[in-house]
């Protein structure tokens, strides 16, 4: 691997510190950076601008940030066709498998070809109102429909391959993909699915009624939401994208597209979960305030 994009998250504070590293790495070791269009103000000059003809060129993408900056650059990791390392800055880094500490490990073991590469599911979401075709998107982790600003409940119907499933009145709803189960999903109770198989988990927000627990589903599923009686927010991996108004239909589908994920190493999934969210864990220290 010689040829790799960076993805920066331009809030990052250590950024000079990076590019002095990446700026050693590219007279060292022979390797070429590229910035894409979007972050050429905010990436020094001796990384070049790489133009979308010129895509397929690239060998990998190294993303700097945490899982949010991660779930950005999966998009041109899709339309690169490059497998993406996440370098963590965050706090969390559960999608990163790299480190700053562990960088230029991290970059001798892509120039030596010492990875494999991971595939994840991803969801492909279509708005439809009034019949017609409004908006189409994919998402990595999970697609939300939320009740926004509004203090009122939400209410929806729920179908699968077009057989009703339930009718729900809550905060909204999470559909989740397993690389999404250890994210929102989890944090209103879902369950952890493991980012080696593909399925949807369907996870309410605070429902109003008792003994509601997520589902799962399988990925040949067709899964469709329709909105009653009142305005919401469709989000996809943690941003607002679209209002949605009453007898709306939300479509979610398996894309058939994967983004790609390097491994750099040989930690198993249930490792990194008794690490960053200290699964098993009896008594977990807590940092001060």
């Amino acid at each position: 691997m010689k040829r790799i994009g960076i993805y920066f998250n331009p809030e990052v504070k250590t950024k000079e510190i990076i590019f002095e590293l990446l700026d050693k790495f590219n007279k060292t070791k022979g390797l070429s950076f590229y910035k894409f269009e979007e972050q050429k103000e905010i990436i020094p000059p001796f990384i070049m601008t790489i133009n979308k003809k010129d895509f397929s060129k690239l060998d990998g993408i190294l993303s700097f940030g945490g899982d949010g900056t991660f779930l950005r650059a999966t998009k041109f990791s899709l339309e690169t066709g490059a497998p993406l390392l996440g370098i963590n800055l965050g706090k969390l880094g559960f999608l990163s498998e790299s480190s700053i500490d562990e960088l230029e490990k991290s970059v001798d073991d892509l120039i030596n070809n010492k990875f494999n590469i991971q595939k994840r599911m991803l969801l492909r979401i279509t708005l439809k109102r009034h019949k017609k075709t409004i908006f189409k998107a994919i998402a990595l982790n999970d697609a939300v429909i939320y009740k926004g600003f509004t203090p009122k409940l939400i209410n929806l119907k729920f179908y699968t391959n077009e057989r009703f499933v339930l009718e729900t009145r809550s905060d909204g709803i999470i559909i989740s993909t397993p690389t999404g189960s250890t994210a929102y999903s989890l944090s209103a109770g879902g369950p952890i699915i493991s980012p080696l198989i593909d399925a949807f988990v369907v996870t309410q927000l605070n429902p109003h009624i008792l003994g509601m627990r997520s589902m799962v589903f399988s990925p040949d599923d067709r899964l469709k939401f329709k909105i009653k009686e009142q305005e919401c927010v469709l989000q996809l991996d943690g941003n607002n994208v679209q209002q949605l108004l009453p007898g709306d239909e939300i479509i979610i589908v398996k894309a058939s597209e994967k983004v790609k994920f390097i491994k750099l190493t040989n930690k198993t999934f249930y490792q990194i979960l008794r690490k960053k969210l200290y699964m098993g864990k009896m008594n977990v220290k807590k940092s001060s305030h």
